[in-house]
């Protein structure tokens, strides 16, 4: 039998789901970060993100978004998205899970995986 993904293990869909709606609705509280967000379409920017780390973390891919790079271009270039900005947005996951009981291990194999995109969304 094979190893869980790290979807499965943090609940599955529902699970994934829920946690993108209350990450979001941190992020646009954090005053650190949510100006970047002032003028998304935030329906679309959650389904978006739902897909996005559905993949990630080990589901079905139907992520079809542009690259990490290539959507967050732009906010670099003229908004100056930096590692303190990914930095708070790693942390405001981090928090979200917490408050939803995941483990520690799981919520490390989460901040983990957003490490592998920090260099492809901050364009380096």
């Amino acid at each position: 039998m094979s190893e869980k993904s790290l979807f499965e293990k943090l609940g599955g869909k529902d699970a994934v789901e829920a946690a993108v709606d209350k990450f979001y609705d941190r992020v646009l509280q954090d005053e650190r970060i949510n100006y970047f967000f002032k003028d998304t379409d935030m329906k679309k920017q959650r389904n978006h993100q739902k897909a996005f780390l559905t993949y990630a973390f080990g589901g079905i891919n139907n992520y079809n978004g542009r690259s990490m790079r290539k959507a967050h271009e732009k906010l670099v270039k003229e908004q100056g998205l930096n590692d303190s900005h990914f930095d708070a947005v790693v942390e405001n996951l981090a928090t979200t899970l917490q408050e939803m009981g995941v483990g520690g291990d799981l919520i490390k194999e989460v901040a983990a995986v957003a490490e592998t995109v920090r260099d492809d969304v901050l364009n380096k």
